[in-house]
């Protein structure tokens, strides 16, 4: 089971970051996705999460300016934010947890992607 990020990359500040990420593998039961980030010298921090049955979580930091949105179905998130700061530079990583024929809850993490908000 792995989970692959796409997006990312430089931002400018007042602009919009769209990140998805998507799950694969012998997935059985998707309970939880979402997103944290690593800014340099941080603690890895959540972002947004989003359940199964569509209760979503917002860190206050982005809580009126992102959106994230699961898909069941397809086993994606997908994370827009807005109004970028350069405080938003950042690692972002994708999360997951899910249901294996092997194990009831699996936590997968994704390598990471870059988002960096500079003019």
């Amino acid at each position: 089971v792995q989970v692959v990020e796409s997006g990312g990359g430089l931002v400018q500040p007042g602009g919009t970051l769209r990140l998805s990420c998507a799950a694969t593998g012998d997935i059985s039961s998707m309970y939880i996705m979402g997103w944290y980030r690593q800014a340099p010298g941080k603690s890895r921090e959540l972002v947004a999460t989003a359940t199964s049955a569509g209760l979503t979580e917002y860190a206050d930091f982005v809580k009126g300016r992102a959106t994230i949105d699961i898909d069941n179905r397809k086993l994606t998130v997908d994370l827009q934010m807005g109004s970028l700061n350069p405080e938003d530079t950042a690692v972002y990583y994708c999360y997951a947890q899910v249901g294996t024929i092997l194990t009831q809850y699996l936590h997968v993490w994704g390598q990471g992607t870059v988002v960096t908000v500079a003019s």
